[in-house]
C-alpha cells in the first residue's frame, strides 16, 4: 500500500513565554524583578547589589513604580540575607535624593537616628537631651514618624506633643524655621517623607524589621556639616554602618550602643560608644561610675507618668534627672565643646539648674 508524502506546513515559532511575561510587567517591574533575583536568589547564588542597583532599587520602591507584592519579597529576601554596606550607601543616595532637607549655615548640628519604631521598656531621654542641647546652642536635628511596625513604641513626635511641643502637621519650611531660630528640627516622615510613609503598610504586612529600619539609623535630613549619631544593638550592625557612611561621604560620626537601639546612654553599665573621624575609628567606652552616676535605668511607665518624669527632668528633679545630666553632659563633650567629660557634666548640672531646656520647652510650645 502506498504511503502518502508528509506535506509540512508553514515554519512556527514558539513563543518566547518569559520575554512575554516580562514584557507585560513593564519595564521598572521588570526591572525591579531582577533586582529581587539577586537578593534573594540564596546562600550560595544570591550575588547582592551594587551601590548603583541599591539605588535604583530604592527609587523603584520610594517612587511606587514597583509592585507591592514585589516590594514585601524584596524587604523580606534583603532581612534574611542581611544588606552589605555598599547596598546601604545605594539606599541612602536615594533617601538622600528623594527625602526632605534642613539646612544650617554656619552652624554644625548633631543629626540623631534613632528606631522608628520607638521604646516600650525604658524611659526616653532624647527629647529632653535634644531641648537641653539646643538651649545651650548645641543645634539638634531628629527624624521620625507614627507608631510603627514591629514594636509600635512610644514615637518622638509623641513624646514632644506631651510636653506641649508639636511638630506633627507642620510645613517642610516651618520646621526649617524653627531650627532657624532655636536649634531644634524634627522632621514627620508622614508629613515630610510620603514617599516613604507609602512602605509602612507592607512593613506592617511581613512582620519584619526591613533593611529600611537599619536606613532610618543611617540617613538625616540635613544637609551641610554635621556630627552624626547612629544607634545600634548589634555590633554586625555598627560595623555595617561605619563602611557603609564612609562610601557614603559622611566624615564625623559617632555610634552608640543605647537602650533599645537609641542614642540615649545608659546609666547600669559602661556606655559603648565609637567615634569615626575622616576613616579613623576610636572606640570610647565611658563609665558612669566614674563620676558618680549609678541609678538604674528609669523604666517606661507610659505617656502620662513620663511626662510628669520629663518636666521634673528639665529642672534637674525626679528619676529621670541622673539619666538626663549623664547624657546631657556625654553628649556636650561629644560635640567638642569641652576638652574633658567631667568639665562638660559640670556643665550640665549649671544647665539643668538653671532651667534652660524647660524655657525653650516654653517657647516652642507658645
Amino acid at each position: 500500500m502506498a504511503t502518502k508524502p508528509c506535506v509540512l506546513g508553514p515554519m512556527t515559532t514558539v513563543p518566547d513565554r518569559r520575554s512575554e511575561r516580562l514584557a507585560g510587567l513593564g519595564a521598572e517591574r521588570a526591572r525591579f524583578r531582577e533586582l529581587i533575583g539577586k537578593v534573594g536568589s540564596g546562600e550560595h547564588t544570591s550575588t547582592g547589589l551594587s551601590r548603583a542597583e541599591a539605588r535604583d532599587a530604592m527609587d523603584l520602591m520610594l517612587t511606587g513604580q514597583a509592585d507591592p507584592a514585589q516590594i514585601g519579597a524584596f524587604l523580606i529576601a534583603h532581612r534574611i540575607r542581611r544588606p552589605s554596606p555598599i547596598e546601604l550607601t545605594g539606599m541612602l543616595d536615594s533617601y538622600r535624593a528623594h527625602g526632605p532637607v534642613l539646612t544650617s549655615p554656619g552652624q554644625r548640628p548633631l543629626c540623631f537616628g534613632v528606631p522608628y519604631d520607638g521604646r516600650s521598656r525604658t524611659a526616653p531621654l532624647l527629647p529632653l537631651l535634644a531641648l537641653l542641647l539646643a538651649a545651650a546652642g548645641v543645634p539638634v536635628v531628629l527624624h521620625g514618624g507614627d507608631p510603627m511596625p514591629v514594636k509600635y513604641g512610644i514615637t518622638m513626635a509623641e513624646l514632644f506633643a506631651a510636653l506641649g511641643i508639636e511638630w506633627r502637621g507642620l510645613s517642610l519650611a516651618a520646621i526649617q524655621g524653627t531650627l532657624d531660630r532655636h536649634g531644634l528640627a524634627l522632621t514627620h516622615q508622614p508629613d515630610h517623607f510620603p514617599q516613604a510613609e507609602g512602605l509602612v503598610a507592607i512593613r506592617d504586612a511581613i512582620g519584619k524589621r526591613p533593611p529600611v529600619a537599619s536606613l532610618e539609623l543611617l540617613w538625616t535630613p540635613h544637609r551641610g556639616a554635621h556630627l552624626l549619631v547612629s544607634g545600634f544593638v548589634h555590633p554586625p550592625t555598627e560595623n555595617r554602618a561605619w563602611q557603609a557612611l564612609a562610601e557614603a561621604g559622611e566624615d564625623d560620626l559617632l555610634t552608640v550602643k543605647g537602650l533599645e537601639g537609641s542614642t540615649d546612654l545608659p546609666t547600669s553599665r559602661a556606655a559603648i560608644t565609637a567615634r569615626v573621624r575622616e576613616g579613623q575609628i576610636e572606640r570610647i567606652l565611658l563609665h558612669p561610675r566614674d563620676h558618680g552616676i549609678t541609678g538604674a535605668e528609669p523604666p517606661w511607665l507610659g505617656l502620662d507618668p513620663w511626662r510628669t518624669q520629663a518636666l521634673e527632668a528639665l529642672q534637674g528633679e525626679g528619676p529621670l534627672a541622673e539619666a538626663l545630666h549623664w547624657n546631657l553632659g556625654a553628649y556636650l563633650w561629644f560635640a567638642g565643646g569641652f576638652a574633658t567629660l567631667a568639665a562638660a557634666l559640670n556643665q550640665a548640672r549649671a544647665l539643668l539648674a538653671a532651667r534652660s531646656g524647660e524655657r525653650l520647652r516654653r517657647e516652642l510650645g507658645a
